[in-house]
């Protein structure tokens, strides 16, 4: 077998580089993690029972749905669109239900693809008593009292994520997010993206309660992040720098230690161990193998950085949301970075930030949402001027839904955002400070899919 053969590292960065293509062919695909809760109890389900996750994921092939197995356990769904595109619902450690829509060309498809997901998932819930909430952060219950998904690779993650961060558990099971998967051409624009990660964090911050209290952040999520694995998470100061491309990552990517490898159904624990000499020498755990074109690509899967990069470009960094947010993520990104004034107006106003004001504004924006400061500017100011960028870009874009309306629409929520200076994370507080009289079960009635 050709993925058999010794790897070498011109193969890893062609690897990320195939992803490259005409920008007449770029798509946006799109992807949201959301709470799942027994309506009687406000638990987190568990995966088996009359209202667990498995019996969403048996419901939900009604509509079309073929599920996925993994050791004799359903641990996900794939459809295919009429242009054959791939969509697929999947777990996160703690059942938090996901959907990674396919790739779509404009956000019209996107919001139409989510709408109908919603749709299905609120059926099939209201059948077996579960709700759904959008939020980064669980804002109820405690790690312990979260149910764990039969999923190999997790308890892989589960056992190592403690030795080397305090929050890297929360991660896995208390966190959501949205997140934009976008094209490239010649390169990814991932200078400019990285610049205006935590411009996105703070319009998205959802997630100001822990356990039923205020937790002191705006977005909680992304204060996880902060202490997760310095190895694989943050910022990456090389793409500050000149001449950042594939190889540059590629290398990153080799030094990051491993969790896993898979082979047929098992996950064959790695962790900590070095990619580089899983591809050159071997590894005890599979003698007499080397690492394989599968391997790399499952290891890539397993970086966390501010702006992932694979075979496509991945914006991280925005909490989970509504329908709305989820929209409207999308249009932020493909206005930015779709079109080449807006690319360029966007990267005029950052390029002069530094590796060190962002790792200030990483921290503070967590706490201070639009309020926090970076290079002199507030980041409302800057979230401002992003939001407008993207606009002009989704004007150049014009694409149109029903020949009259273009993506610009989808940011008008970010907008009234980015205006006021007020985050969705500070209007669940006002709500809790005020109507809800410090009652957090007040969100899973008010803010439930």
């Amino acid at each position: 077998m050709a993925d058999a053969a010794p790897l070498s590292r011109e193969d890893l960065i062609g690897a990320m580089a195939k992803g490259a293509k005409p920008k007449a062919e770029w798509r946006i695909g799109a992807e949201h993690e959301k709470f799942g809760f027994d309506r009687a109890t406000l638990r987190r389900p568990a995966y088996d029972g009359e209202s667990g996750i498995l019996a969403m994921l048996t419901g939900l092939q009604r509509f079309g749905w073929s599920p996925v197995e993994e050791a004799g356990h359903v641990i996900a769904l794939e459809r295919k669109n009429d242009e054959g595109m791939t969509a697929s619902i999947s777990l996160e450690p703690g059942g938090q239900f996901e959907l990674s829509g396919a790739p779509l060309k404009d956000v019209h498809d996107i919001c139409d693809e989510t709408g109908r997901h919603l749709m299905e998932v609120k059926q099939v819930a209201d059948q077996i008593n579960l709700g759904f909430i959008g939020a980064g952060f669980d804002p109820l219950w405690r790690r312990e009292d979260v149910p764990i998904m039969p999923k190999g690779r997790y308890g892989i993650m589960r056992a190592y994520m403690p030795k080397k961060g305090s929050l890297g558990l929360d991660m896995m099971l208390r966190t959501c997010t949205i997140q934009s998967n976008l094209d490239f051409a010649d390169g990814p624009p991932v200078r400019v993206a990285s610049r205006y990660r935590c411009q996105a964090t703070a319009l998205f911050a959802c997630s100001p309660f822990i356990e039923g209290k205020p937790s002191g952040f705006l977005s909680s999520r992304a204060n996880v992040w902060t202490d997760t694995d310095p190895d694989r998470t943050g910022m990456l100061d090389f793409v500050f720098e000149d001449g950042f491309g594939y190889e540059r990552y590629a290398d990153y990517a080799l030094d990051v230690p491993m969790y896993f490898a898979k082979r047929g159904e098992t996950y064959v624990d790695l962790s900590g161990q070095s990619f580089r000499a899983f591809m050159t020498e071997g590894l005890d755990a599979l003698p007499g193998e080397r690492a394989t074109k599968k391997d790399w690509n499952d290891h890539l899967t397993t970086l966390f950085p501010e702006v992932r990069l694979k075979s496509y470009l991945e914006m991280r960094g925005a909490d989970g949301g509504p329908w709305s947010r989820i929209c409207a993520l999308q249009a932020l990104w493909a206005g930015v970075l779709y079109d080449g004034a807006a690319l360029a107006a966007a990267w005029d106003l950052v390029k002069d930030w530094d590796i060190g004001d962002h790792e200030r504004l990483r921290r503070d924006v967590t706490r201070l949402g639009l309020k926090a400061e970076v290079a002199g500017r507030s980041v409302r100011d800057v979230a401002v001027d992003m939001v407008h960028i993207a606009r002009e870009g989704l004007k150049n874009r014009a694409r149109f839904s029903g020949g009259m309306v273009d993506e610009r629409g989808y940011l008008s929520e970010l907008e009234d955002i980015a205006d006021s200076g007020v985050t969705p994370a500070e209007r669940l507080l006002e709500l809790y400070h005020g109507e809800w009289q410090g009652d957090v079960t007040r969100m899973y009635r008010d803010f439930a899919y």
